[in-house]
């Protein structure tokens, strides 16, 4: 289904300048922005898949990942198909890197804004994720469903690379109550060569969402050879500390697949090296994702057990109140 995008601005002889994300289009009448789901039609831009799910599912919370908010609920997941990164190790590049040659059939079933909040409030779910690929190409309709979802007592959350505008996050942040932001690197190179775009729009993002106190937390793919050395790893747990000690840091590991199938797997012991980094650098909460391993969280001051976790399944164990149950300091997150 068409419908006439958000954030953009008409510009002479019907061009547009979409700047929903960073890469602030100026799309030529019929051409397309680089998510390659924004068409302009004689000087109106328009999303090409509002209404246009490509995947809808019941998840947990965990799944996101998401470890400080509301663990152990569920979260009805959505997303459609496009991306505005084109990362080779992309790992839903199955529905976020589809061909979209031919526009007209881009695939998806239809689910509007209503039917979704009716489903995640018949599954039991707590909050409707907007996820799998790229929430920002599907602003209008994540922006109708999060509306939506207020009303009807839910959460929301970004499942997001955070390559948006302020005037994207300013829209949404009314019903926006968490995101999980994918920083894949500290080096704006690998940006540029990799997912061709750049580092800083993502940094400002996770400051920008922090400041308007939207829980956030990080997630950051780490494969050989790329973005695990000492120097990288150590860039990105600084500046997460430099934002807020309470971020939870998810370090997780790369499995070879789409365009780096000849890549090796992430060792676990460079995962390992990775959260002593974050530790050291003074992070209060570092997780590692897709291996077996310890993920449950503890209190940073009397290192009490306060979530356990097994396989994407969370018992809050000692938090009362939002603080700790053993010597009653403050743990940040939604609980």
């Amino acid at each position: 289904m068409q419908k006439e995008a958000m954030l953009y601005t008409a510009l002479a002889n019907n061009n547009v300048h979409c700047y929903l994300c960073a890469h602030q289009c100026k799309i030529a009448p019929s051409k397309y922005g680089v998510c390659g789901v924004r068409h302009n039609v004689d000087g109106v831009l328009q999303t090409l898949v509002y209404n246009k799910a490509i995947a809808a599912n019941v998840d947990p919370i965990e799944k996101k990942p998401l470890y400080h908010f509301l663990p152990g609920s569920k979260s009805y997941s959505i997303a459609t198909a496009g991306c505005n990164f084109k990362c080779g190790f992309c790992q839903n590049w199955n529905i976020s890197q589809l061909p979209i040659e031919n526009r007209d059939t881009i695939p998806g079933q239809e689910l509007t804004p209503q039917q979704i909040m009716n489903e995640a409030k018949e599954t039991g779910c707590a909050s409707i994720s907007y996820t799998y690929t790229e929430p920002t190409i599907f602003f209008e309709y994540a922006y109708d469903t999060a509306k939506l979802a207020r009303q009807a007592g839910l959460y929301n959350v970004f499942v997001t690379n955070g390559f948006m505008t302020k005037e994207a996050i300013d829209t949404i942040h009314p019903y926006l109550d968490a995101a999980n932001v994918d920083l894949k690197s500290f080096s704006d190179d690998y940006y540029k060569k990799h997912c061709k775009t750049k580092l800083a729009p993502v940094l400002e993002s996770i400051k920008y969402m922090k400041q308007l106190g939207i829980w956030v937390e990080v997630t950051t793919l780490v494969i050989p050879g790329l973005n695990d050395s000492d120097v990288e790893l150590n860039d990105i747990a600084e500046f997460l500390a430099q934002v807020d000690v309470d971020i939870p840091w998810h370090i997780s590991r790369f499995h070879p697949d789409y365009r780096f199938a000849d890549y090796s797997a992430t060792p676990t012991e460079t995962l390992e090296r990775a959260k002593a980094t974050g530790v050291t650098r003074g992070l209060h909460h570092v997780y590692l994702g897709n291996v077996s391993s310890d993920s449950d969280t503890y209190c940073p001051n009397c290192k009490q057990q306060l979530v356990r976790r097994s396989h994407l399944t969370s018992d809050v164990t000692a938090i009362i109140d939002g603080k700790c149950a053993s010597c009653g300091a403050a743990i940040p997150g939604v609980w």
